[in-house]
C-alpha cells in the first residue's frame, strides 16, 4: 500500500533535511577546522625541535665527559711533574736527575698537548650550551604557540560541538512530530542516498537541482495531496508546497 501522509508531516520533512544538512555541515567543519591544520602542523614542528633538543643535550653530555677525562688526565700529568720536580730538588745523583729531567720534558710536552684538547674540548662544550640555549628558548616559546593553538582549536571545536547539540535537540523534538513511517521512509532514503526530502520548487528538485520532466510533472500533478512520492532522480521523499509551480 502506497504510503500517505498530510501535506503538513510532509512539509515538516523539509525542517528535519534542514537540520540534517546542517549537521553535515558541521561535521564537515570540524573535520576540515583551519584551527586543527595548525595545531598538527606546529606539533610536528615541535616534535622536530625537541628531538633536536634532546639530541644536542645528549650531545653536552658527551663533551662534558669527555671534558672530565681531559681535565682527569691534566690533573694526573700536573701530579706527576709536580712530583718529579720535588724529587729532582731532593736528588744528588746524575743519573736519576738526567732521567728525571727526561722525564719532566716529556711530562710538560703532554701536558701541553693535554692543555690545548682541555681548550678544544671546553669551547666545544660552550658551543653545545649556547646552541642548546637557543634551541630550549625557542622549543619553549613554540610549545607556548602550540598550547595557544590548541586553545583557539577546542574553542572552535566547543563551538562545534555546542551548535550541534542545539541542531540534534532541535531534531528530536522536529521528528517527534512525525508520523513514524513517513520517519522511517526519510531515514531510509537519506541512508541510502544521502538526502531525505526534497522541495519541489518551481518544479525543480532541490535534492537533484533537476526540473522534473513533463511526465514527471503530470504524475505529480495527478497524486494527492497527502500521496508520499518520490524524487525521480534523487530518490528523496518529494515535498510540494505552493512555490511547487504545479
Amino acid at each position: 500500500m502506497a504510503l500517505t501522509a498530510s501535506p503538513d508531516a510532509q512539509r515538516i520533512l523539509l525542517d528535519v533535511q534542514a537540520l540534517d544538512t546542517t549537521l553535515q555541515q558541521l561535521a564537515h567543519r570540524e573535520r576540515a577546522l583551519p584551527e586543527r591544520a595548525v595545531v598538527d602542523a606546529l606539533s610536528a614542528e615541535a616534535d622536530v625541535m625537541r628531538e633536536f633538543v634532546i639530541q644536542r643535550r645528549g650531545e653536552l653530555e658527551d663533551a662534558r665527559i669527555e671534558l672530565g677525562r681531559v681535565e682527569s688526565d691534566v690533573a694526573i700529568v700536573e701530579a706527576r711533574i709536580a712530583r718529579d720536580g720535588e724529587r729532582l730538588q731532593a736528588s744528588s745523583s746524575v743519573k736519576d736527575i738526567a732521567g728525571l729531567e727526561h722525564e719532566l720534558e716529556s711530562l710538560r710536552g703532554r701536558l701541553g698537548d693535554l692543555e690545548e684538547i682541555e681548550l678544544s674540548v671546553m669551547e666545544k662544550v660552550e658551543a653545545i650550551e649556547t646552541e642548546l640555549a637557543s634551541a630550549t628558548a625557542s622549543l619553549e616559546a613554540h610549545q607556548q604557540q602550540l598550547a595557544d593553538a590548541e586553545a583557539a582549536r577546542d574553542a572552535a571545536l566547543a563551538t562545534i560541538t555546542a551548535e550541534a547539540a542545539a541542531a540534534r535537540s532541535q531534531r528530536a523534538a522536529i521528528v517527534a512530530t512525525v508520523p513514524d513511517d513517513l520517519m522511517a521512509l526519510y531515514e531510509k532514503q537519506r541512508e541510502r542516498y544521502g538526502v531525505g526530502a526534497s522541495h519541489l520548487r518551481a518544479r525543480i528538485s532541490s535534492a537533484s537541482g533537476v526540473e522534473l520532466t513533463g511526465s514527471d510533472l503530470a504524475a505529480v500533478r495527478a497524486a494527492a495531496p497527502d500521496a508520499v512520492l518520490l524524487c525521480p532522480d534523487s530518490n528523496a521523499i518529494l515535498v510540494r508546497t505552493d512555490e511547487s509551480g504545479l
